[in-house]
């Protein structure tokens, strides 16, 4: 009977059903099976729907959606263009941390390239790079701030991890303070191969009126990172309580200060954002029933105990856990990667003395690296047809941006300090 129930369910994948109900008839198929009641199920979904920590990602997302539809990348690109532009490879520079901004505020690497991309590729082609540089900057930079506040992928973790870790504790705040150093040594490591790829580019002069001008333009949005910054970082308010003061800032700021966002856009702002996150806690509370049947059944016990037959050191395991993660980045949406595999995932690091801060640390560098990986990075084909060049461009043009992640997430996972230094504060 089982058997012809997870046929069922492959049946079901192959024909393109929705992620949620794939997951939910494999699950009722196992619980059957395995004489589990189904209203754990029912129970599992509502636990999560009452979760305090699972406000913030509607409200994030929502306050995403306003900045992504408003001219706010504009005036965030003007602001760092002229406070770094002046610098030798400025310009890319000003690149690599907007798109890290905007893709932390929007939780979404394809928003970042549709609406960041039409206005830094041009700037970067004005000012020397060439256009395979600039493709590759855009297409990889879409996806460089997840973890770092307020990323909604990064939360997403949290509370999968939360959920399936009962022996070792860590708040969201730890999450991001986890990732400051691995974003930062990424902006660097990017910005330093720029600097000599471009070191006979000429620079500009500082311009404090420009500055200054750029500032009072983003005077409005200004205040909301060093807000959310400081809520999350110090611990004063609660997550779900700075993303519902940085919500309502954002509406007020876009909808009724700058107009960007009419009364008649606004329904379908709201509307397009909660379909995404109404997909995301629905996928989550089905796969979170699935990992009750894989905590009744140890699964993760015994998967453990079979890969640790044959790879009993630590550091093949990290290996092959980050060739595992790119291929799963590169075939699967950042939501659905974590809700199906972190459950998974977590114990299995633990029983190798891998903390689930620095797990999420790599998980999610993996993941921002195979958003652009060949042949189906998500990344790529969002690029391709936003600038209309052809996928094997965009290969070409993504390739030494990648060699450099690769080379800081190999740093990032085999020197844990640089995921867990607050630890020794």
């Amino acid at each position: 009977m089982i058997y012809l129930g997870l046929v069922g369910v492959l049946i079901m994948a192959l024909l393109g059903a929705p992620l949620f109900a794939v997951i939910l008839a494999l699950t009722m198929v196992v619980y059957l099976a395995t004489d589990i009641s189904l209203v754990g199920i029912a129970t599992e979904i509502l636990r999560i729907a009452n979760t305090p920590l699972l406000v913030a990602l509607p409200l994030f997302t929502f306050c995403g959606y306003l900045l992504a539809e408003s001219n706010a990348s504009q005036r965030m690109m003007n602001l760092l263009r002229a406070l770094l532009g002046w610098m030798p490879s400025g310009i890319a520079i000003v690149g690599f941390v907007a798109c890290a901004l905007f893709t932390a505020l929007t939780g979404a690497s394809g928003v970042t390239i549709v609406a960041l991309g039409a206005v830094l590729f041009p700037i970067l082609m004005k000012s020397g790079y060439s256009e395979k540089f600039s493709l590759g900057l855009v297409t990889t930079s879409g996806s460089l701030g997840l973890l770092i506040v307020p990323s909604v992928p990064l939360i997403l973790y949290g509370v999968v991890a939360q959920q399936t870790s009962a022996e070792v504790t860590f708040t969201i705040q730890e999450l991001f303070l986890a990732g400051l150093v691995p974003t930062f040594l990424m902006i660097l490591a990017l910005s330093t191969w720029s600097l000599i790829k471009h070191r006979n580019l000429p620079t500009t002069k500082f311009d404090g009126s420009a500055l200054w001008k750029s500032i009072c333009e983003c005077k409005w949005e200004l205040p909301l990172p060093i807000f959310v910054l400081i809520g999350i970082y110090t611990g004063v308010i609660t997550i779900s309580e700075v993303a519902a003061i940085a919500a309502l800032w954002v509406l007020i700021v876009e909808v009724f200060i700058h107009k960007e966002i009419s009364f008649r856009k606004l329904p379908t702002v709201i509307q397009e954002s909660m379909v995404m996150v109404g997909c995301i806690i629905l996928i989550l509370g089905c796969a979170l029933a699935l990992t009750n049947f894989f905590v009744h059944e140890q699964i993760a016990e015994q998967l453990f105990a079979h890969i640790n037959k044959t790879i009993s050191n630590p550091i093949v395991f990290l290996l092959l856990l980050n060739l595992f993660l790119l291929l799963l980045g590169a075939v699967l949406d950042v939501f659905s990667a974590i809700v199906i595999m972190v459950p998974l995932l977590v114990p299995i690091a633990m029983g190798y003395g891998i903390h689930p801060v620095h797990l999420g640390v790599i998980f999610m560098a993996n993941l921002q690296i195979g958003y652009f990986t060949p042949p189906v990075g998500m990344n790529l084909f969002i690029s391709s047809y936003r600038f209309k060049k052809s996928i094997l461009d965009l290969y070409g043009a993504s390739f030494p941006f990648m060699v450099v992640l690769l080379a800081v997430l190999l740093a990032v996972t085999f020197v844990p300090f640089f995921s867990t230094w607050y630890q020794h504060l």
